[in-house]
C-alpha cells in the first residue's frame, strides 16, 4: 500500500486572505478556519478515510510570524478547465496575483504568477486535468 497526497499546508500572515483568493482560484470552499488556521477543499471530494481513487489535496493556511524571503521550493501549478491560459492569467490577475519572475527566459509555455502574499505559482497551458 501507499500514502495520498492529501494536503498541503502553507505559512502565511493572514489566512482568511490567501484562502479567499485560492477558494476563488480553485473552486474550492473552506472546509474548517478559526483565527490562525484555514482548510480549504474541493466541494466533490467524499468523506472519510476509504475514498477511493485520486482525491484533490486540501490547502491548509496557518499563521506564522515571519514573512516570505526567498523563491518557494515548492509550488503549486494551475490548469484553465474552462478558458484559455491567458484568460486564465487575466482573472487571476483580477483577483489578486501579480506577475512573477523567477528567472524566466519568455520561451516557457507557462506564466508564473505570485499569490497575495508572494507565493509563486505557474499557470499551465498544454497539460490539461
Amino acid at each position: 500500500m501507499s500514502s495520498k497526497f492529501t494536503e498541503l499546508a502553507i505559512d502565511c500572515a493572514d489566512p482568511q486572505r490567501l484562502a479567499r483568493f485560492w477558494c476563488a482560484v480553485l473552486g474550492y470552499e473552506v472546509q474548517d478556519a478559526d483565527e490562525e488556521i484555514v482548510t480549504i477543499g474541493s466541494p466533490a471530494v467524499p468523506e472519510g478515510r476509504s475514498r477511493p481513487g485520486p482525491v484533490p489535496p486540501t490547502l491548509t493556511f496557518a499563521q506564522v510570524p515571519e514573512g516570505k524571503t526567498v523563491k518557494n521550493r515548492l509550488h503549486l501549478d494551475v490548469n484553465p478547465t474552462d478558458r484559455e491560459q491567458d484568460e486564465e492569467v487575466r482573472r487571476l490577475l483580477e483577483l489578486g496575483a501579480r506577475r512573477a519572475d523567477v528567472g524566466q527566459t519568455g520561451a516557457e509555455s507557462w506564466v508564473c504568477l505570485a499569490d497575495p502574499e508572494g507565493n509563486e505559482f505557474c499557470v499551465l497551458a498544454s497539460r490539461h486535468p
